[in-house]
């Protein structure tokens, strides 16, 4: 069953890494829910949870995708150890942050953008964080926020929509 359900994930998501963990996300569940259901359901029930968790890793990728461009568009490509809030990339594409307009330019763009997750109510703006900086998988979020999965995404995806309608309000593009 491991190695059928290892094909599969590594089919959907083209990365070993992440196709064991999503097996290994999918079997603990089956464990922690259904251990107490008669053996013979469990492959069943572990398709459904399977599919389940890959379908999870596709919308947290979605949206961490979202949220690493903006900050990706903060921060040079040759530089790893740089804090992505210190710089600000032009409509050009090109990095501006020697002329004291860009400077002035980029401090308010952080500006807004910190102003706007420390608006979220306190639970969106926790799980957010968690899932997006600290760049936490769901169960680790809810073990730490003391919520089942479902909360942690409710909160992430209310927190990601109230931020891009905020941040669009305000002319940051996403």
């Amino acid at each position: 069953m491991e190695r059928r359900a290892f094909k599969q994930a590594m089919f959907a998501v083209h990365n070993e890494e992440a196709a064991l963990d999503i097996v290994q996300d999918s079997m603990l569940k089956l464990a922690e829910k259904y251990g107490d259901r008669p053996h013979d359901e469990f492959p069943m029930l572990f398709q459904r949870i399977l599919q389940n968790t890959i379908r999870d890793y596709y919308r947290r990728s979605k949206v961490r995708s979202m949220w690493m461009t903006v900050l990706s568009a903060l921060s040079p490509s040759d530089d790893e150890d740089y804090d992505p809030l210190e710089g600000i990339e032009a409509n050009d594409g090109s990095m501006i942050r020697n002329t004291p307009d860009a400077a002035l330019q980029q401090r308010q763009t952080m500006a807004i953008i910190e102003a706007e997750i420390a608006k979220l109510p306190a639970r969106q703006r926790e799980a957010f964080l968690m899932r997006y900086w600290e760049d936490m998988d769901v169960a680790e979020t809810a073990a730490a926020m003391g919520c089942s999965d479902g909360s942690v995404k409710t909160h992430c995806s209310r927190a990601t929509h109230t931020l891009a309608a905020a941040l669009a309000a305000k002319g940051v593009e996403l």
